[in-house]
């Protein structure tokens, strides 16, 4: 019987949401990893049984990266521990915000993003990482600033077909690919706007918020932006606004259908002063037509004034069909849609501040 898993990260712990393949009833599990910052987790399909992974943030230990096959009811890390800068890089890792599984033909292959703005790569499975150095000396990197959450590569996005392509995003500092397998880089950042910078259109350092894409269509990414929400349609050569029809065209995250490449959904925040729901309510945005309508997702969702925001990687969406779309906001509640989000029902309620959220149906 097929189980649906649902990680929720916090600032104070993880817990973990089951239900069966219907996705309507939720249990809960946690905490655990108490006290920690859970900034990132993931869930990798690709074997013969599933493997969770978990960034943890630990104010006393530090960042670490733990893998569990037993769908979380235990966890390892290596003696020696899991990720870590080398000690000619002079520099220490303050916290892991990303993990990704390379596509099903790299098996083994899982990368982290991480702060300060590195990208890393592990080859047996997650249990371990190494620094890609091509990234980390790049002559840019001394340019890179921090946002408000830190300079960090919080999007790392595989090439489904080649290997050797991929782009990353971070705040700040934009969106760079790469088409060597990760020894040379370059920003692909034009047309998105650096509207607090005096050139509102520069090669690099734009605080890209989160990019998502779809592996039915390579070439074709999807950005939201300190200010705008993109599209490119050529694998980040050009980037155009799709923001029309939104109440703003701010906010955190932004996620692409797992079937329907044209069908992306964004979470829309009044920008900057405020960084809450736009018009004060709980409402996802949907559009079905790679940006250029959109529609309000409603249903389910707090009629109530909401304040609290999603960030960039507390909306999720699953693999299954009808497709599951998740979201988490920082007042602790966490919402789940098991029609693509045409309706949503309460998975939690009063847990710390969601960090992130990821899905799966196994």
């Amino acid at each position: 019987m097929s189980e649906a898993v649902l990680l929720i990260g916090t600032k104070k712990g993880l817990w973990i949401g089951r239900s069966d393949a219907e996705r309507r009833n939720w249990t809960l599990d946690g905490p655990q990893f108490e006290m920690q910052g859970i900034y990132s987790v993931g869930i990798d399909t690709r074997g013969d049984r599933p493997r969770l992974f978990t960034g943890g943030t630990s104010e006393h230990w530090g960042p670490a990266v733990f893998h569990s096959d037993d769908l979380g009811k235990t966890w390892d890390e290596p003696p020696e521990g899991s990720i870590g800068f080398p000690a000619e890089a002079d520099a220490s890792l303050e916290r892991v915000w990303q993990i990704q599984p390379a596509p099903a033909d790299q098996p083994g292959v899982v990368y982290a993003g991480a702060q300060p703005s590195s990208l890393w790569k592990s080859t047996d499975g997650g249990v371990t990482f190494e620094l890609v150095s091509g990234l980390w000396d790049h002559p840019h990197r001394k340019d890179w600033d921090a946002g408000f959450g830190g300079q960090a590569i919080h999007t790392v996005l595989p090439h489904p077909a080649d290997p050797a392509r991929m782009s990353v995003a971070m705040s700040t500092g934009g969106v760079y690919r790469t088409s060597d397998g990760g020894d040379s880089w370059e920003p692909a950042n034009h047309g998105i706007k650096a509207h607090f910078m005096p050139d509102p259109d520069p090669e690099f350092g734009q605080c890209v918020h989160k990019l998502a894409g779809h592996p039915a269509l390579p070439e074709r990414m999807f950005a939201q932006n300190h200010h705008g929400v993109y599209r490119s349609d050529d694998g980040g050569t050009i980037w155009k606004s799709i923001a029309d029809g939104l109440p703003s065209d701010f906010g955190f995250p932004i996620v692409v259908h797992p079937h329907e490449p044209d069908t992306v959904y964004v979470f829309p925040l009044i920008a900057d002063a405020n960084r809450i729901p736009a018009d004060g309510k709980c409402h996802v945005y949907r559009s079905r037509d790679a940006g250029s309508t959109w529609e309000a997702l409603t249903n389910g969702l707090p009629e109530v004034p909401a304040y609290a925001p999603v960030l960039r990687d507390a909306l999720c969406v699953d693999q299954a069909d009808p497709a599951g779309v998740y979201l988490g906001t920082r007042d602790g509640c966490v919402y789940a849609s098991a029609d693509a989000g045409d309706t949503w029902t309460e998975v939690a309620r009063h847990l710390p501040d969601v960090l992130t959220v990821r899905a799966a149906v196994l």
